[in-house]
């Protein structure tokens, strides 16, 4: 007998040569020839694990070294032996069972008859398979050893066939259906364990008083199920007609739904419970009404009514999978009809829109980041894209077109295509892609039978795969880079054919397209968009015809991207708006190379774009007047907001060269206008957190008020001489650095005369020029700046409120707060800090500042002070007919009730703890616990509550453009106020929750410690 040499075990494709060497010599092996046995190795995907395999297999049995000289039949064991190290154990523990592959090998793969695969399950636990409801006599462990068995056996028999047929691919939609069968015949043999264990209980006429029929949802309703997989079923019951009233055998609804649900637990028992055969798969009824919570089984009856009043639109979806699988027929085909119709007018359901987007996210959602790229099933290009896409236009058309109202998904591709609804090439395409993902997915899962669908990281495994996946009888085996290759190529072709087969028929129904594109009725078109969540279909086909028509390169670049981008409008939160604004923008901005460029070449950029659109007004009104700035959406580094030195070099620099004031102011108001736009897209981004928007719109708005201060004091000193310097003090959140967009500039005016000069001129010149700043911010100027978000300069917290003048000298401050001033201002310099103008004055009156402020504790009278004036301000200034518990600034637990408590203890205690000398209530928040006056706990609680609070408040700004300070209440605004805090879609109301909870927190929170000694 010749010895193998290293380099015939290389050519076999052992990974392992030293191993084989030692395996090859084993004492079982002894009496084979060593090229018979090469040469049947040789059929093997994995070698190694086959031989190993082989030698346990021989131990048992050593028959099955005869089957080595028989040439071809020797074929389909080391198929096997080489996909499936999981058979291969099997026919370890049950080497009987070698006559099965104990056959030539098929070239073309001939599926077995359900009814054929239920017979011999029922036989194998002892059931009549003739009865109209079977009991089986094997019982107990015995009887789920036997089922479990008999179903392995049969499995084996299939994977035979499939590995030796001849192209895979051909062979899945039989291989799949017969999986689909396997799986309702074990749970038909699984349904006669458990009459047969709940007879031992009640009775037989009892057990056969009761019809039980099992609905195969999922895969497995559609006949495509894989080699492991969860069984989703729905149960479904009746008392059988024309009993008498004999008491053994009569079941009221009660008796008739416990015993229902004691035979679906054991048939669930008898496929995945512990035993000495290892369990099959797990049998799911989350599916059922209700899910978890819901009874196991119900009646048809109640099925229907739960179906017409309570079930979700997801819920008809799953129904569309929905068939009889195993016990009573004829109540499964009752079910089958009933539940029907209701499938097919879904689409007519409000949530409906809504539904498909939750669809849509499970396709990518949840999936770890070191999974993505290995994912079969759940990644980009993967099987539920296939899945989703047919499953919409499924959903979308079949209301009106029935020939599309199938369970299958290979089905409903031809379906389509015969339909109209998508090219025959697409189609082909579509389901040759569908068809080999599904064969990596079933060669994957055959290794070892585990439910998994994510491709193998070691190079050994994964070349396992790619030789398992082809055919038998192709010459030559396929590299692990040729599948590698294949499979990325794919992925790529499933996610443009899904945009192509969805989007672009959209678009041959507005544009001339080529005569091969597959055209919609007007009709069918709004029914699709109406599915992606376009509440005036109408209106956004005039859009798309709008964007496509003609021949510019504009038109032709539209066509070819729009597929794309309506699904990425689609995804926000009014796509209806996103569409209008997304060409407003195209008819603004022309043929601009660069933004047609951007479309193109930059998707991130794009898909920005498109999401901006479609959920904020502030940012698409914005955009509409500044298209071009559009083209920072492609560099973060354009996203980047600008420092408050490089804001104040372009504005001085702007001014030094323009005279006309009204110019000048325009000037500063553009630049403002173009930065707040800046940062919204950065933040819209997640380029920047709250705290950096908060710090860089605060800049902004220094920038432009300090610049609108030189235009005014310009202005003044060319009429009359200086004889006064100013100073302009930022207070509130503006002090604090921590604005959000739409916010007002709180500042107080102080100036102080020159020497030697009149001080009632000097107040008179100091009055002109601020009241020309308070004057210019909103000074109307044509033409007028579109768009222009609203600078308010608010000066109502300088001494004495509206009542006091505008602006005082610096002496005149000093007296105010030496004489007359009360807490409440005390509590409001706590904020101030300087926001421009003269340096030496800024000096000076902070010195002043910081011994009102920080000099000396209050006394507890100021205490009481400020708790009355709290009291107060939420009595009187809370909007009337306001909900305290959705007001985000002076509700319940809202950003004054954080601010408040802060500031109270910097009152007390900045004396003694200079850390909490800071105008940031964060800051001041972090300074407190580390001081120890606040509770680490009792910190965190505050400081979500006010920064979610505050990052609410900018979004309803980013949303409809107009500022507010209440928690949403239309479902719509709440979603977009969601996201925009970083929420996932369809989270508008996990927002709700978590922001009523932060705000009840913060207030038991603070009441806790502003009244702390009461």
């Amino acid at each position: 007998m010749r010895v193998a040499t290293q380099r015939d075990l290389i050519a076999v494709g052992f990974a392992d040569i030293e191993r084989a060497e030692r395996f090859l010599k084993a004492r079982e092996l002894e009496s084979v020839s060593r090229e018979d046995l090469l040469e049947a190795l040789s059929y093997c995907a994995d070698p190694d694990s086959a031989l190993l395999l082989l030698v346990r297999i021989a131990e048992r049995e050593p028959k099955v070294l005869k089957l080595i000289a028989q040439g071809d039949r020797s074929i389909p064991l080391f198929r096997v032996l080489g996909a499936s190290e999981a058979l291969g154990e099997f026919l370890v523990r049950q080497p009987r069972y070698l006559s099965i592959v104990d056959t030539d090998p098929q070239a073309t793969f001939r599926a077995r008859e359900a009814a054929e695969l239920t017979r011999e399950l029922l036989e194998s636990v002892g059931a009549d398979p003739d009865a109209e409801r079977p009991v089986a006599t094997i019982v107990g462990t015995e009887g789920i050893v036997a089922l479990r068995v008999k179903y392995r056996a049969l499995l084996l028999d299939l994977a035979m066939r499939d590995l030796c047929c001849a192209d895979p691919e051909v062979a899945f939609p039989l291989v799949a259906a017969e999986l689909a069968d396997l799986a309702g015949a074990a749970i038909s043999a699984g349904l006669a364990l458990a009459r047969a264990e709940v007879i031992t209980k009640t009775s037989p006429e009892a057990v056969d008083a009761l019809r039980l029929a099992v609905i195969g949802m999922g895969k497995c309703g559609a006949r495509e199920l894989n080699y492991i997989s969860d069984v989703d079923v729905i149960y479904v019951h009746a008392v059988r007609d024309g009993l008498k009233d004999d008491g053994a055998a009569h079941l009221d609804a009660d008796a008739a739904a416990k015993m229902a649900a004691q035979l679906a637990t054991l048939t669930a028992r008898a496929m995945n419970a512990s035993a000495p055969e290892p369990g099959l798969w797990e049998l799911d009824a989350n599916l059922r009404p209700e899910g978890k919570d819901g009874a196991l089984s119900r009646t048809l009856d109640s099925h229907v009514a739960y179906y017409k009043r309570w079930a979700e639109t997801w819920e008809f979806q799953a129904l569309l999978k929905a068939r009889y699988l195993a016990g009573d027929a004829e109540l499964g085909a009752a079910y089958e009809e009933a539940v029907a119709p209701m499938i097919w007018v879904s689409s007519e359901r409000d949530g409906f829109v809504e539904s498909t987007q939750a669809m849509r996210r499970r396709v990518t959602d949840n999936i770890p980041a070191a999974e993505v790229n290995r994912q079969i099933k759940l990644g980009p290009g993967g099987l539920r894209d296939v899945e989703f896409t047919v499953q919409l236009l499924q959903l979308v058309h079949g209301r009106t077109e029935e020939s599309l109202r199938v369970r299958n998904t290979l089905t409903a591709i031809d379906e389509l295509a015969e339909a109209g609804y998508m090219s025959r090439a697409d189609a082909a395409n579509f389901g040759g892609a569908y068809r080999y993902l599904r064969v990596l997915e079933h060669r994957i899962q055959l290794t070892r039978l585990r439910r998994t669908h994510l491709m193998p990281t070691k190079p050994d495994a994964m070349r396992t795969i790619a030789r398992a996946s082809q055919g038998l009888g192709v010459p030559g085996w396929i590299s692990t880079d040729e599948m590698l290759t294949r499979w990325q190529a794919t992925k790529r072709e499933v996610r443009g054919l899904h945009e192509k087969i969805f989007y672009r028929p959209l678009l041959a129904t507005a544009a001339n397209l080529s005569a091969d594109e597959i055209r919609l009725t007007p009709e069918a078109a709004q029914a699709r968009l109406k599915a992606l969540g376009y509440a005036d279909p109408k209106g956004a086909m005039r859009h798309i015809e709008s964007l496509t028509s003609g021949v510019s390169r504009r038109s032709a670049l539209q066509r070819q991207l729009l597929p794309i981008l309506l699904g990425w409008i689609a995804e926000g939160v009014d796509p209806d708006a996103g569409l209008l604004g997304f060409r407003r923008l195209s008819e603004a901005l022309g043929d601009s190379h660069w933004f047609l460029g951007m479309l193109r070449d930059s998707p991130a950029g794009a898909q920005r774009l498109c999401t901006i659109l479609s959920s904020s007004r502030f940012i698409t009104d914005l955009l509409e007047v500044s298209p071009e700035s559009a083209a920072w959406l492609g560099n973060d580094a354009d996203l980047e907001p600008q420092p408050f030195d490089k804001l104040w070099s372009e504005i001085s620099s702007k001014l030094g060269r323009h005279k006309d004031h009204e110019k000048r102011l325009r000037l500063i108001r553009l630049i403002r206008r173009r930065e707040l736009l800046r940062i919204a897209l950065a933040d819209s981004a997640r380029l920047i957190d709250q705290d950096e928007v908060g710090k860089a719109l605060s800049d902004v708005d220094r920038a432009a008020v300090l610049g609108i201060l030189r235009v005014a004091e310009q202005e003044e000193y060319s009429q009359s001489e200086k004889i006064t310097e100013l100073l302009i003090v930022a207070m509130g959140r503006q002090g604090g650095r921590e604005i959000g967009y739409g916010s007002d500039v709180d500042v107080m005016y102080v100036h102080r005369p020159l020497p030697d000069v009149d001080e009632q001129e000097a107040q008179q010149q100091a009055l002109r020029i601020v009241g020309n700043v308070q004057h210019y911010v909103n000074i109307p100027l044509k033409p007028a700046i579109l768009a222009e978000p609203k600078l308010e300069v608010d000066a109502d917290l300088r001494p004495e409120g509206r009542q006091g003048p505008l602006v005082r000298t610096l002496d005149a401050y000093r007296e105010y707060y030496s004489r007359w001033s009360g807490v409440w201002e005390t509590q409001a310099l706590l904020r101030a800090r300087p926001l421009g103008g003269s340096d030496d004055v800024a000096n000076e009156f902070f010195e002043l500042v910081d011994s009102v402020r920080y000099a000396s504790a209050i006394t507890p009278s100021d205490v009481v002070e400020i708790r009355r004036i709290k009291a107060r301000v939420e009595a009187e200034r809370m909007p009337r007919g306001a909900d305290p518990s959705r007001q985000l600034k002076l509700g319940r637990g809202g950003l004054s009730d954080v601010e408040w408590l802060v500031q109270s203890l910097q009152l007390i205690h900045t004396k003694t703890y200079p850390s909490l000398r800071t105008t940031s209530t964060r800051a001041a928040l972090k300074a407190l616990k580390d001081a120890e006056l606040l509770p680490a706990a009792d910190v965190e609680v505050l400081d979500h509550a006010w920064v979610l609070a505050t990052r609410i408040r900018c979004a309803n700004i980013i949303v409809s453009g107009r500022a507010s300070d209440q928690l949403p209440r239309n479902i719509r605004d709440m979603e977009a106020a969601a996201r925009w805090c970083g929420y996932a879609s369809g989270n508008a109301a996990k927002l709700e929750d978590d922001y009523l909870k932060s705000a009840r927190r913060a207030r038991v929170v603070f009441e806790k410690h502003f009244y702390a000694d009461e």
